[in-house]
């Protein structure tokens, strides 16, 4: 609760978080304007989709260098030395640090989004069920980037460090995943295909892009080949839970193995 508290306190007086929201703030409105002229029925599932295929460009960046800075502030300004001086080691502080980071940053972003939902009711048709699928999806992406920023903030030596290795991941996830599998694609067969999409589905986006679309029903997997079907051979729900499974133990294990003193010391 102290570190909650504390997280609290240090983004009410920063500007990185309420600059975060008010982005998410003006994009979804824009969107909400710009979708008044669809159908009553259908237009809000059309919103939500169009809604997820711009936040995805925004909010990953944005939990990458929230989380990147949380930390090397604490080791900028010498509060982290002082921590693990007086009470905690690393791998505690950072179990801490994390969930004080996702409460800061997720109470107000879910907050807006059930906000923005009463805003819906009065332009379409209310699905609830789809709705909460998309916060889920929206909230699932922002916590796996969050805490790979946490792993970003603990090995970078800057601030420079943290912008270029932000850029690099992001980046990643966005072109380069996607093209590197490409060039696999012509030597993908029933053998192997299974391989080709659990790494296909480590890509975060993709699994919360899949979970999305497959949960409001855009995608529906009746009267698959026998290949797409070897393909997905799990529901999206399980890829997206491994996915975040995954990428959560990898950035916690890459932060306590590479955590750079230099910062602090």
């Amino acid at each position: 609760m102290h570190y909650i508290w504390k997280e609290w306190k240090e983004n009410i007086r920063g500007k990185g978080l309420w600059l975060s929201l008010s982005i998410i703030v003006i994009l979804t409105i824009s969107i909400l304007f710009r979708s008044t002229a669809l159908s009553f029925d259908k237009g809000f599932y059309i919103l939500l989709i169009n809604l997820f295929d711009t936040l995805i460009y925004f909010i990953p960046i944005l939990c990458l260098f929230i989380g990147a800075f949380s930390i090397f502030q604490e080791k900028e300004q010498k509060t982290l030395i002082m921590l693990l001086t007086k009470k905690d080691n690393y791998p505690s502080f950072l179990v801490k640090k994390s969930l004080g980071l996702y409460t800061v940053v997720l109470v107000p972003l879910i907050g807006w989004f059930f906000l923005y939902l009463l805003l819906l009711k009065f332009t379409f048709q209310l699905d609830i069920k789809s709705y909460l699928i998309f916060v889920a999806a929206i909230v699932l992406m922002a916590l796996i980037f969050l805490q790979m920023g946490a792993a970003i903030g603990s090995f970078s030596r800057s601030r420079m460090q943290i912008i270029g290795y932000t850029i690099f991941v992001w980046f990643y996830f966005f072109f380069l995943h996607d093209f590197i599998l490409l060039s696999f694609l012509p030597d993908v067969t029933y053998e192997n295909v299974k391989l080709f999409s659990s790494v296909y589905f480590l890509n975060p986006l993709q699994s919360v892009r899949m979970y999305l679309e497959t949960g409001m029903g855009v995608y529906s997997f009746g009267h698959m080949s026998r290949l797409l079907q070897a393909f997905m051979w799990t529901k999206p729900v399980f890829f997206l839970l491994g996915n975040l499974i995954f990428w959560l133990a990898v950035s916690f294990g890459t932060a306590i193995v590479f955590n750079r003193k230099e910062g602090y010391e």
